[in-house]
């Protein structure tokens, strides 16, 4: 590793007997200045730049502790290092409360010293170079992964690895990120294949396929559900795996994770499919005949998923279920508000659900401002402003009730999103959908090389209104836009996050159990 030059101010009484420790952190080439008392330290701090202060706690007049703001307040970013004989827990506390960076108990060896000095102020240097040389090192099994994948479980590793080395290379502010990039596409590239070749076998049961929408309640949830006291399912609509990893963490400072599965959407992934199926345990094809009137066409007025609670109602009828459960479907903080006050009232009930609205409304909001499409340019800057709503929005509040009252939660959603780059040209009349990423209707044109073709819709469960209609499918981060006007509408929705097609974001989706602690 390369040699650093940075100044370190040293504020020691008995600063004469640690020069073998300055001596030690000069060689690693660091200038160490002096001080003996907090009036001199702060200052050397107003009249020079320092990189990090070693600072004892016990001297006299002013202690280190007493001379912590004094010194935020002319320098709020400095790192500062605690070294002290106290070990009381209580004095831990207050350094902690006050800011300072590193607590250390003397005797210090230097090579504690060093190691303090280098996690806070060389870190993003060191973790950079790390994790350049993890994923370079990684690279290679990742390819090979991809050049075996014939199983759902594997397609699962390979994803959970790109999102893991995504969030990494990211928050290094790494230069290897293109190359992750790269391979990021190819993988797409091949699990669109393997979706083409596997898809119709699946949505007809095969024993094989991995579990999908339309059996994620009877064979996943109503299973926990029938041994919980009570369950809250709380669907978040458009949530990728890689914004469910950035909230983890803040899951976890209330419950403990039970399980955390990886299910696949089926086609569709939208909404009006995807959810549809899931409350319905059953594909659209069957909701069309077994409940005509709660399935709406793409081509009708109404809301395309208006009737789940209904369908919830009659999925746990038709499987015999006699479970209690409430429906909440959600769009903003005061229906969450709402909800929480609510809370003490479902606990009766075996099964809660809630439906978030808003990472799907926010990717439609990023499409459509332009203030939305800057603060999410980017994979990372959409996974960290979905972290951000998460964060700061009264979903918070409602988790931090949730286990307070000891819920078993279940967090999961219905479809991904996928950033799109390339238009490709389609030609269909006025009954085409509008999706960007699938197209259904008649006598569509296309390139039939660039998309997963249904012709036949009925035989992978879609209904259609048409016995001529078909269904296509956007793969990788294609997106669909017809001949008129074509150059306007191809920039108008380039980079914009959509869903409806086939990619890892879209149709990889986290299925996770939490208890409380």
């Amino acid at each position: 590793m390369s040699k650093y030059t940075n100044n370190i101010l040293w504020v020691d009484d008995e600063i004469d007997i640690l020069k073998a420790h300055i001596l030690f952190l000069e060689s690693k080439q660091y200038h160490i200045v002096a001080a003996t008392n907090g009036n001199d330290a702060l200052d050397l701090i107003r009249q020079q730049h320092f990189d990090i202060i070693l600072l004892d706690e016990n001297m006299p007049g002013k202690s280190g502790l007493d001379i912590v703001y004094d010194i935020k307040k002319i320098s709020p970013t400095l790192p500062i290092v605690m070294i002290t004989k106290n070990e009381e827990e209580e004095l831990m506390d207050k350094a902690i409360g006050r800011l300072v960076n590193d607590y250390l108990i003397k005797p210090v060896r230097p090579e504690q010293i060093l190691l303090s000095i280098k996690k806070n102020i060389h870190r993003n240097q060191i973790v950079t170079q790390q994790t350049t040389n993890d994923y370079r090192n990684n690279f290679m099994a990742i390819e090979q992964l991809l050049a075996q994948a014939t199983t759902h479980t594997q397609w699962v590793d390979i994803y959970k690895q790109l999102v893991n080395w995504d969030i990494l290379l990211h928050q290094a502010d790494n230069n290897m990120y293109d190359l992750l990039i790269s391979q990021w596409k190819a993988a797409n590239r091949a699990f669109a294949k393997y979706v083409k070749q596997n898809y119709l076998s699946w949505i007809n049961n095969d024993i094989n396929a991995p579990l999908l929408s339309h059996q994620i309640m009877p064979k996943y949830i109503l299973p926990i559900v029938e041994n919980q006291e009570s369950v809250f399912l709380i669907v978040i609509d458009n949530l990728r795996y890689d914004q469910y990893k950035s909230v983890e963490a803040m899951m976890c400072d209330y419950f403990n994770i039970d399980n955390e599965y990886i299910y696949s959407s089926i086609l569709p992934t939208t909404t009006q499919y995807a959810r549809n199926a899931m409350f319905a345990a059953l594909t659209p094809l069957q909701i069309s005949k077994l409940y005509p009137s709660l399935w709406t066409d793409e081509t009708d007025d109404d809301s395309k998923n208006e009737n789940e609670a209904e369908l919830v109602a009659m999925m746990l009828k038709r499987l015999r279920k006699s479970i209690s459960f409430s429906y909440h479907k959600i769009n903003n903080s005061d229906g969450i508000d709402k909800l929480i006050t609510t809370l003490p009232n479902l606990r009766h009930n075996k099964l809660n659900i809630c439906v978030l609205n808003f990472v799907d409304m926010m990717s439609h909001a990023r499409t459509d401002s332009k203030m939305i499409r800057e603060l999410a340019s980017t994979k990372a800057a959409y996974r960290a402003l979905a972290q951000t709503w998460f964060r700061h929005s009264s979903v918070h509040s409602l988790i931090k009730e949730l286990a307070r009252m000891k819920y078993t939660v279940i967090l999961t959603t219905d479809h991904g999103a996928t950033q799109v780059e390339r238009p490709q040209k389609i030609i269909g009349n006025k009954d085409t959908s509008t999706n960007l990423r699938y197209k259904h209707g008649r006598m569509m044109s296309y390139n039939k090389k660039d998309v997963f073709e249904m012709t036949q819709p009925q035989q992978y469960q879609l209904p259609t209104p048409n016995l001529t209609s078909t269904f296509v499918f956007a793969q990788q981060n294609d997106f669909f836009a017809y001949p008129n006007n074509y150059n306007y509408y191809a920039n108008y929705y380039r980079n914009t996050f959509q869903h409806g097609g086939i990619s890892l974001e879209e149709m990889l989706l986290p299925l996770v159990t939490f208890s409380t602690k």
